[in-house]
This record gives structure tokens, C-alpha cells and sequence, in this order.
């Protein structure tokens, strides 16, 4: 039994995206009305996915100081990396002319542009890089984002969206999931102690809720999957822009962060790489053609495989660092 116990601590991610898989086939087998599907669907995407986001944060947060979270010159360079880039595809999409290549151009936007995972936090602990860059990175990323996107969207996809519109709709979207498990996290950490110190023994805890949200996030990737009707030439090619923007991100990131120590070298790979790919979703809907928001279901696939293979190499080294 303890050997079973082992196996799946070791394997967790692997296992709760193939839980993911097995959730969404055995619940539409289920003699469920289509009411009670799209209830069950709104429920998880609208509640269970943000709530668990909220408690992966706060459970990372209180172990971090605030004065732990101050710019770093890495942060700085990723940022403007990730902006140069995303401009770059904007421009490049503005060109185009064929409505095929213009959806592949658009979903790299998104793959750029997008802010870091919340999430990331929790990875980042295990791979031994620091909780409150990748958090302080997390809280620019947001902003940059709802500064620059508003700006190239209406332009690649003309709408009556005004920028300040955008602006603020971005905004709401993401800060509030990031300000509020901040602010609670400090207020236990300075005013309930107690609960501090008890919360802090459960080092691990943030790690198996995040293996319940990959599950319950790759079960709705499936569904939007198989229910799209992008053609497969499309889900072909945004698979392949997504997996090609996931690799180049994660690359450069830990890339820049070598310059700056090991640490720096896993935080700003995990910064640069792990997207917060519901929003990805959310603003392929929204701002673009929406064909493009399946990118961000194969963006989630790539960014946990590479995830899973991480901690397999930390295992393999003995609990090691993964040096750039």
C-alpha cells in the first residue's frame, strides 16, 4: 500500500490528466439530460475552477512575506520579451490576408499574451524556484496584459469594443483572484496567527488541489474539444502553434532567468510558460475569432506535460533543482 501511496504522489499530474480524460467520457455516458450537463458545466468553469484557483493562491501566499514581493530585473526582461513578441504576432496578423493563417497568428497572440497561471505558484515551490517572483511576476503580467491586448485586439478584429472597455473587463476577469487570496493570506499571516502556523504544515495541500483542478480543467478542455465545429485542419494547426509557443516560452524564460541563479532560472521559466489558459479561452471569445479560444485548451495539455516532466527530472536528480 505504501508503495501505491508513492506511485501516486509521483505521477499526480500525469494521473489527474488522464482522470481528466476518464471524468468527461464517463459523465456523458451518464443518462443525464442535456439540462443537467450544461448546469453541471456552468457550475465547475463559474465556481469549483475558481475557487480552487483562490485556495491554491492563498495556501502559496502565506508562506511568502510581502516584503518578499519586489521587481526583479529577470521580471523586467521577461515582460518586455513577452511584449516585443506579442506586438510582433499582432503586427504580423494585421498583414495577413488569409483568414487560415490569420487564425494561427491570432491563437500564438493569445498563447502570448496571456498572463501567467495561477497556479504556477504551486509548481514552482516543487521545483524549488521562488514562490514570490513568480507571484510578483503573476501581479505585472495581469497588468501588462490588460494594457497591451486592448490595444492590438480591436485593431486585428474590429469591434465596437472600446479600449477602455476591454481594458476593464480583462481586468475584472483576473484581479480579483489575485488581490483577494493576497489580502486574506496577510491578514492570517499578521492578525491569526494560530491559523498561520497550523496552515503552514500543510506544505503539500496547494499541490493536490491543483492536481483536482488539472483534472477537472483538462475534462473541460475534452469537452470543448469535441463539441467545436473548428475543423480538424484548425485544431491541427492551433495544436501545433500552441505546443511551439508553449516550448519557445518556457525556453526563453528559464533562458533569462540563468542570467540571475538557478532559482530565477526555474521561477521565470514557470513565469514565461505556465498560462492562465481559461483566459486564453475567454478572450479568443470575446476579442477574437473565436475559433482561436481552442488554443487554449491544447495550451493547458502542453503546459502540464512539460510540468509533470519537470518534477519527474526533479525526482530522478534527488530532489534537485533543474538547472537552465
Amino acid at each position: 500500500m505504501k508503495g501505491f501511496w508513492q506511485f501516486i504522489r509521483n505521477w499526480t499530474l500525469p494521473l489527474a490528466m488522464m482522470a481528466g480524460v476518464a471524468e468527461y467520457f464517463v459523465f456523458v455516458s451518464l443518462p443525464l439530460s442535456a439540462e443537467v450537463h450544461h448546469v453541471t458545466y456552468e457550475v465547475v468553469t463559474q465556481y469549483v475552477q475558481p475557487l480552487l484557483l483562490f485556495a491554491m493562491l492563498f495556501l502559496s501566499l502565506i508562506k511568502v512575506s510581502p516584503k518578499e514581493m519586489r521587481p526583479h530585473r529577470w521580471q523586467l526582461a521577461v515582460l518586455v520579451v513577452q511584449t516585443l513578441l506579442f506586438v510582433g504576432f499582432s503586427l504580423l496578423a494585421m498583414t495577413m490576408s488569409d483568414e487560415g493563417n490569420k487564425v494561427l497568428c491570432e491563437g500564438a497572440m493569445l498563447c502570448l499574451i496571456c498572463p501567467t497561471a495561477t497556479a504556477s505558484a504551486v509548481v514552482t515551490s516543487k521545483l524549488g524556484g521562488s514562490v514570490s517572483g513568480v507571484v510578483t511576476y503573476l501581479m505585472l503580467c495581469n497588468l501588462m496584459t490588460s494594457l497591451a491586448a486592448p490595444l492590438f485586439f480591436p485593431i486585428i478584429e474590429p469591434s465596437d469594443v472600446s479600449f477602455f472597455d476591454a481594458f476593464f473587463r480583462i481586468l475584472g476577469k483576473v484581479f480579483p483572484l489575485l488581490i483577494c487570496p493576497m489580502a486574506l493570506a496577510w491578514i492570517v499571516r499578521f492578525l491569526i496567527r494560530p491559523l498561520h502556523r497550523w496552515l503552514l504544515q500543510w506544505r503539500d495541500l496547494a499541490f493536490y488541489l491543483w492536481a483536482v483542478s488539472l483534472s477537472l480543467a483538462i475534462a473541460v478542455t475534452v469537452r470543448s474539444i469535441v463539441h467545436t465545429s473548428v475543423s480538424v485542419w484548425y485544431l491541427v494547426g492551433l495544436a501545433v502553434v500552441s505546443g511551439v509557443c508553449c516550448m519557445l516560452q518556457f525556453y526563453i524564460g528559464r533562458r533569462i532567468g540563468a542570467h540571475f541563479g538557478s532559482s530565477e532560472c526555474i521561477t521565470a521559466g514557470q513565469a514565461f510558460g505556465q498560462k492562465n489558459t481559461v483566459l486564453i479561452i475567454w478572450m479568443g471569445q470575446i476579442f477574437l475569432n473565436p475559433v482561436t479560444s481552442v488554443v487554449g485548451g491544447f495550451y493547458s495539455v502542453w503546459h502540464n506535460t512539460v510540468n509533470a516532466w519537470q518534477l519527474y527530472k526533479v525526482r530522478k536528480n534527488g530532489d534537485k533543482r533543474i538547472e537552465g
